[in-house]
């Protein structure tokens, strides 16, 4: 189930942004972004919608995911 992040506390959608960036990995372009520009442009690709929050009922867990990620894997 998909979860508009309007409807989320800002610091809830804060903590989520920081956890898929730690989860994504380190950055090793050219120059060094730190964690709060990183964050600041992951939240530009939620409220764009290239990125969504997701729960899962199955393992009641909130995540976030790439837009076309979901789809590969509603494709599946």
């Amino acid at each position: 189930m998909l979860i508009p992040y309007q409807d989320l506390d800002s610091d809830t959608v804060h903590n989520l942004i920081e956890h898929f960036i730690l989860r994504e990995g380190t950055d090793y372009g050219e120059q060094e972004i730190t964690l709060a520009e990183k964050t600041a442009q992951v939240f530009e690709l939620l409220k764009r919608g290239s990125i969504v929050i997701l729960y899962s009922e199955l393992s009641e867990s909130v995540t976030l995911i790439r837009k076309e990620q979901l789809a590969q894997q509603q494709q599946q």
